[in-house]
């Protein structure tokens, strides 16, 4: 028997016992205690099944949040459907950046390939940071509009 107090960890410290005790007597207070009634100006007449009116989805679709999806899928965008003039893809490791027009890089490339084939071929010579594994040694797009 090298400790004496091999059954200590069973009871609690004075600390913890206080912790529970206070716990104990919340729940008892908040069980005590009626709900809050919802007011009628909260509930709305749409539920979860009920077809949204189009104003509905105009609003969430033209505001801040709506435009900046759409943006994101440009590099997924076939070359004849991007509205930009100028292309631009970067690196994120060696900072490295490739400016193309866009009737350039229908030319080279096609008006079926996606921006996002284009711009790496853009970058396929190398990353300017090795890492010594050639899987590693690619460089990371990010394709940014102008």
């Amino acid at each position: 028997m090298g400790n004496r107090r091999c059954a200590e960890w069973r009871f609690p410290t004075e600390k913890q016992a206080q912790a529970e005790e206070t716990a104990r007597h919340l729940r008892a207070a908040n069980a005590a205690m009626p709900p809050d009634p919802v007011p009628t100006s909260v509930v709305s007449a749409a539920g979860p099944g009920d077809i949204m009116p189009e104003s509905y989805w105009d609003a969430v679709l033209g505001g801040p949040v709506g435009r900046s999806r759409a943006d994101t899928a440009t590099q997924d965008r076939r070359l004849s459907e991007i509205p930009f003039h100028l292309l631009r893809v970067s690196c994120r490791r060696c900072d490295r950046l490739v400016e193309i027009q866009t009737a350039d890089a229908v030319r080279l490339y096609g008006r079926q390939t996606t921006w996002k084939e284009a711009g790496n071929r853009l970058l396929d010579d190398g990353c300017r940071q090795r890492t010594g594994s050639r899987d590693d040694d690619g460089c990371w797009p990010n394709f940014d509009n102008p």
